[in-house]
């Protein structure tokens, strides 16, 4: 049983900041990574960042420079500091966790989403 709460979604203007977080809870064994994807109408779903333990992201293109991801594991919580926010931003933005839960057994959990607009 593994739940995973997002917050800190909103609306902001072009130019604005927000600081998404998401926090695991339940029997965990391991986490492995965690990261944020997000969609947009229209488009498909894709990668914002992501981290794994030893602190090796990968994030967009289109968010390098300006989006910021991090983790803290005693708390079981990542964290996605999103700098001089564009409306093309814009989307509902979902928190993933990657868990073993055995040796050679992984599993994925995604968040119920917190949506981000950008427009004036």
């Amino acid at each position: 049983q593994v739940q995973l709460v997002e917050s800190g979604g909103g609306a902001v203007q072009p130019g604005g900041s927000l600081r998404l977080s998401c926090a695991v809870s339940g029997t965990i064994s391991s986490i492995t990574t965690m990261g944020w994807y997000r969609q947009a109408p229209g488009k498909q779903r894709e990668l914002v960042a992501a981290i794994n333990r030893d602190g090796i992201i990968n994030a967009a293109d289109s968010v390098k420079g300006r989006f910021t991801i991090s983790r803290d594991n005693a708390k079981n919580t990542v964290y996605l500091r999103m700098n001089s926010l564009e409306p093309e931003d814009t989307a509902i933005y979902v928190c993933n966790v990657v868990v073993q839960v055995w040796v050679g057994v992984r599993r994925d959990y995604w968040g119920q989403g917190t949506q981000v607009t950008v427009s004036s």
